[in-house]
């Protein structure tokens, strides 16, 4: 089956609701007003979310989270529970949870790494460089799958 299309005003409501998460990543944000403010209801913004974005809202929101959180755990100075709670999160377990399936480590760890090699990088390229990026799931002991490199994404070549 295909997939339905989008009007350009649909996707002009579904970007406004984007830029919302993108801004107002660490406040209390739920399906329910992200749909207001894409004017839907918050089964058809879901499911046209995901067919626009390829991932659901509340993915796409804790991506957001992570990548300042890295950010800011790169910083040292805030301990993960602050950085943890700055970034919107209600629970420690959770937030590290989804850090580590994203990152491939624990914030504990990310954080205390050296990241001295970021600080001559452009914030928005250093902001790129460290995006978060789902990791392919693999069994127990098998070894994660190898990311391509920027250069690899931008000629369109397929991911491993």
């Amino acid at each position: 089956m295909g997939r339905m299309t989008v009007d350009l005003d649909e996707l002009r409501r579904l970007r406004r609701a984007r830029d919302r998460m993108d801004r107002e990543y660490a406040l209390p944000l739920d399906v329910e007003a992200l749909a207001r403010t894409a004017f839907m209801s918050s089964a058809h913004f879901s499911r046209r979310f995901k067919e626009a974005y390829s991932e659901t809202p509340y993915s796409y929101l804790m991506t957001r989270r992570i990548e300042r959180a890295k950010a800011l755990l790169r910083r040292g100075d805030l301990s993960v529970t602050e950085v943890c709670f700055a970034v919107g999160c209600t629970s420690l377990g959770s937030f590290s949870a989804r850090f580590a399936e994203l990152v491939g480590e624990s914030p504990s760890a990310y954080r205390v790494r050296d990241h001295g090699g970021l600080r001559a990088v452009p914030s928005c390229q250093a902001m790129r460089a460290t995006r978060p990026r789902r990791r392919p799931e693999a069994g127990p002991g098998a070894e994660p799958a190898a990311e391509p490199s920027s250069f690899e994404e931008a000629a369109g070549r397929p991911r491993p």
